[in-house]
């Protein structure tokens, strides 16, 4: 008798099963499109598990009906509100019978194809956990941006979690496949009741765990980002102050798993993370909050950072967040905040003044010396380069052959000596798309030249300089904002009261150490013509401006550019068109400062400003 080949076996071996825990609580409009979404995967998917948190909106009737055509949904409806997401997911999570598990919430949908990917790589691999590339998705506009990207650029298999410290900033649980019986082994679980941000914990088990991962380029989850909804999810709801408790709660008890696992390793990584990728996050925004906001947050934030330890900031010292984070905790008081939120805008950058302590070092400021030594050793490439941008539009040619055109006025600064020892020499500017980024409009590179000694900054006059607010602002003032000091030294009606600096002419006296001649001021201008028409040609969309800057020796840095708001920037324009008739043009600030632009060409791109300018009156 002939022995029975290895693929026959393969053959008739019944396919290893997945369980999809469903979770959802009063999101009936959403929930029955996420457990379709999971029943469609196709076989491999054994069983779904919804989980009702005690609905009230009829979620619960609905799958309950779902079911009844669907031998694979299985419906448990819990008798009292979690307050959370982890609860619902552990109920789930002790019902299910398959080899996988995978979890799922209710807003949300899993892409065709993406059990099949996962699940493919944990057999193939012999995996406890097989990640793939999660998307969010904006609505209702429907850009999608990736989650992690860099972690899943290609198939790979990670023996040990800390060959790979990069998963430590992929915190979401439901892109991911998990052995259900490595889960239980180690029992591991969510946190249970309202505790917001529980997969970051929950991963942290799974890591300190030690399992093997299958990663996967696979698009496997699609986030829903609905920020106009009348309920926003947990990480979304940035609003209060608790919310910002919970997420340094919540990486202080990851922290403290993977120590205490010995995966010592991971836990430095965990803090790495939070100064890069949290703390920046929300400093970015921190100049839109209250004062009592401002407050609050800077207490727990200094409370959280005072237990890291000498090792923590010695890693990477001069990465924008260890800076950020060196700066607060240094300060008793909220303070700078606009610089701050410059330095954590991606890419960062640092705003002048660029002050030095007695003995020649670079510190933040006079009057918080903290010590900015390590940018001398940081390569250009990753500097935090400030450019200084005002956007004007303007028409060229005759009445019978109009160009649209934009000047983008560039304004790059000295660091240190830094950006002379490099030699800027030429800048290129991009516009991305916002709800695309694979579109993009390029503009011809142009030479950087040196600003010469007093010249005043882009779109100043005479004695003019535009400024950026030292402290914080008034309650209910924007982060984004900033004042001109009129000529004399008179303030603007509705200027900040004090505590500002000069953002950046090329004054005389202000060159870095070591740098002479045409270099004196500390500063190197360029101007762009962009071509409107190419932007409109598109519809109406908003664009986010990058710079590419070149040096001499071949290196180049990618940055953005810092919006100037002075007196008659940043003003709303109706650009003639022959195409469109007209085109409205509408430089802004991002929440990081950094210079956007929106176009809405011809009567239907008026009228959609107008429809978006009603709605945010009426709600």
């Amino acid at each position: 008798m002939n022995a029975e080949s290895e693929t026959d076996r393969d053959a008739r071996k019944p396919p290893a099963g997945v369980a999809v825990v469903v979770i959802g609580y009063d999101d009936a409009a959403h929930v029955t499109d996420a457990v379709r979404s999971a029943l469609a995967q196709g076989p491999a998917v054994r069983e779904v598990v919804a989980v009702d948190d005690c609905s009230t909106d009829g979620s619960a009737g609905l799958l309950d009906r779902l079911a009844a055509s669907e031998p694979r949904l299985r419906v448990i409806r819990r008798r009292a509100n979690s307050g959370g997401c982890g609860t619902p997911r552990n109920t789930g999570l002790d019902a299910v019978t398959s080899p996988y598990v995978m979890f799922l919430d209710s807003d949300d949908v899993l892409p065709p194809g993406a059990v099949d990917a996962l699940l493919e790589a944990a057999e193939g691999a012999h995996a406890e956990v097989a990640g793939g590339l999660c998307v969010r998705r904006e609505l209702p506009s429907g850009r999608e941006v990736p989650w992690q990207a860099r972690l899943y650029a290609l198939h790979a298999v990670v023996p040990h979690p800390a060959r790979r410290p990069r998963l430590v900033h992929d915190t979401l649980c439901v892109n991911k496949l998990y052995r259900t019986g490595f889960l239980r082994a180690h029992g591991i679980r969510f946190p249970e009741g309202r505790f917001p941000y529980e997969d970051v914990v929950f991963t942290a088990r799974v890591l300190a765990a030690a399992p093997r991962i299958a990663l996967v380029p696979d698009r496997v989850y699609v986030w829903h980002v609905r920020r106009s909804a009348g309920r926003l999810s947990i990480s979304l709801d940035r609003s209060g102050v608790e919310n910002w408790r919970a997420r340094t709660e919540a990486c202080r008890q990851a922290y403290e798993v993977l120590l205490g696992a010995g995966q010592k390793k991971l836990a430095r990584a965990v803090r790495a993370k939070f100064l890069d990728h949290d703390l920046r996050m929300y400093v970015r925004e921190l100049g839109l909050r209250d004062a009592a906001y401002r407050r609050a947050w800077w207490e727990l934030t200094r409370a959280h950072l005072a237990e890291y330890d000498a090792d923590d900031w010695a890693r990477n010292p001069a990465a924008p967040g260890r800076l950020i984070g060196r700066v607060v905790l240094a300060s008793p008081e909220p303070g700078d905040l606009l610089r701050l939120r410059e330095l954590a805008a991606r890419p960062a950058r640092l705003c002048p003044p660029y002050a030095r302590a007695a003995d020649g070092t670079p510190v933040w400021s006079d009057a918080l010396p903290v010590s900015l030594e390590p940018l001398r050793a940081r390569p250009v490439r990753a500097l935090p380069l400030a450019v200084d941008a005002e956007l004007r539009p303007c028409a060229r040619g005759t009445r019978l052959r109009l160009r649209l055109r934009l000047r983008l006025r560039l304004r790059l600064h000295e660091l240190y000596g830094r950006v002379a020892q490099a030699g800027p020499e030429s800048v290129e500017a991009e516009w991305l798309h916002r709800d695309d980024g694979g579109v993009v409009v390029r503009d011809t590179a142009v030479p950087l030249a040196p600003c010469p000694s007093g010249s005043e900054p882009a779109g100043t006059a005479g004695s003019e300089a535009v400024v950026l607010a030292q402290g914080p602002e008034p309650a209910g003032r924007a982060g984004s904002r900033a004042v001109a000091l009129a000529q004399g030294g008179a303030e603007p009606a509705g200027a900040e009261p004090a505590g500002i600096v000069a953002l950046g002419p090329c004054a005389q006296g202000s060159e870095p150490a070591g740098t002479t001649g045409s270099v004196r001021g500390g500063a190197w201008s360029a101007e762009v013509a962009v071509d409107l028409a190419a932007l409109s040609a598109l519809g109406a969309g908003t664009w986010d401006l990058r710079l590419r800057i070149r040096f001499r020796d071949g290196v180049s840095r990618d940055v953005s550019a810092h919006a100037l708001t002075g007196a008659g920037l940043l003003r709303r324009s109706a650009v003639p068109s022959v195409r469109h008739g007209v085109v409205l043009v509408q430089p802004y600030a991002t929440h990081s400062g950094a210079l956007a632009l929106r176009v809405a060409p011809g009567v239907r791109g008026v009228l959609s400003v107008a429809r978006a300018r009603l709605r945010r009156l009426l709600h």
